[in-house]
């Protein structure tokens, strides 16, 4: 039987869940997994391309909440905190597995010719498709063509542009010095930005 959580006030029914989870009962862990679980896994499927190993973060995310429940403070959000541990775990694989070799991103990047001088142009199409980011159909395609960056500029990228970590934080969560950091991110976003005239060109047409 699952702990009996009380409902109406979410803020009641989290503090619950933590008064549980603190005392190490096993029916608040199967709560925190239900209530929880889905939205852990959103997060992890952006960071890794594959299920198994973002449902393994995930697990893995969820043993290192349980474990260290006891340091979480009363007055944060438990969604916030474990959107983080979630965070940790995914950049952890990405740092310890063996990932497969880098796929260029060379043919997304800008190109100058001998002068220095740009050879291809801003688009206005592309300020288009910046100014209509907000709708839902754009903003999906924009989810698409992050999840298409090579493993490590993608990573680089949702940390500092959708986690909003800073460069410090994110050179040590992964393993890379504050100067890869900041030639990675640059490259990504590039490199996001030509995917998006590529693939969302026809929906501001």
């Amino acid at each position: 039987m699952a702990m009996a959580i009380p409902t109406g006030d979410p803020r009641t029914e989290e503090r619950a869940l933590v008064d549980g989870l603190k005392r190490g009962d096993d029916r608040a862990y199967e709560d925190l997994v239900r209530g929880y679980g889905g939205a852990m896994l959103a997060v992890a499927r952006r960071f890794l391309r594959d299920e198994d190993e973002a449902r393994d973060a995930v697990q893995d995310a969820m043993t290192a909440a349980f474990k260290a429940m006891r340091f979480f403070r009363e007055d944060a959000r438990l969604s916030t905190w474990l959107h983080r541990i979630t965070v940790n775990a995914c950049l952890m694989k990405l740092r310890t597995a063996r990932r497969h070799p880098t796929a260029p991103i060379d043919e997304l990047l800008p190109r100058f010719d001998e002068t220095g001088h740009r050879l291809e142009l801003e688009t206005e199409r592309a300020t288009l498709v910046e100014d209509a980011v907000d709708a839902p159909v754009v903003r999906a395609r924009v989810r698409e063509c992050i999840a298409k960056l090579p493993d490590p500029y993608r990573a680089v990228l949702l940390c500092r542009d959708i986690e909003e970590l800073d460069t410090v934080e994110t050179s040590r969560l992964l393993g890379i010095s504050p100067e890869n950091v900041k030639t990675r991110l640059h490259r990504a976003r590039q490199a996001l930005r030509a995917l998006i005239e590529r693939e969302c060109a026809e929906l501001v047409a």
